[in-house]
């Protein structure tokens, strides 16, 4: 059995200098982050779904959200699932066990919109995960340990 790593959405950034656009993911237990090149139609879709913006017409996202939850499908994941000639891989998991490939920008485009879990093989991030340097490991573990010891009634005035 392949061992998967929930990941995090932390963003899309632009990377230099072609100011081609990446697709941040981290790791939900962990300090990997996966960085994935994609197109500006994904990234646009992405950023959309992200900062809750609504266009007139559905984008192609939109219009597979709306015709899976019309046909009554359920994703229960998107995996990330294979590295190959710098090429990733992704599956569609149906709650049936159906796996529908699909690319990794497409598939966390579709997963935003529904709220679906995103996960990658332990193989893929040890290819192409990047960790994060130890001093901000530390600084991370202890802002966690600050929020778990913090309540909302603490920010109030």
């Amino acid at each position: 059995m392949t061992t998967m790593r929930e990941l995090t959405l932390i963003g899309i950034r632009m990377e230099s200098p072609n100011r081609a656009p990446v697709m941040m993911l981290r790791e939900t237990e962990g300090y990997r982050y996966l960085p994935i090149s994609i197109g500006s139609v994904e990234a646009t879709a992405i950023a959309y779904e992200e900062q809750g913006l609504r266009p007139s017409r559905p984008l192609t996202h939109d219009l597979m959200r709306d015709l899976i939850e019309a046909f009554g499908v359920h994703i229960e994941a998107v995996e990330i699932v294979e590295l190959r000639d710098a090429v990733f891989y992704a599956e569609l998991v149906l709650g049936n066990g159906v796996r529908v490939s699909a690319r990794p920008s497409d598939s966390v485009a579709l997963a935003v919109r529904l709220g679906t879990p995103i996960r990658c093989t332990e193989k893929v991030l040890l290819e192409a995960g990047v960790a994060t340097p130890e001093e901000e490991q530390a600084e991370l573990e202890r802002f966690r340990q600050f929020l778990d010891g913090v309540a909302p009634e603490d920010f109030s005035s």
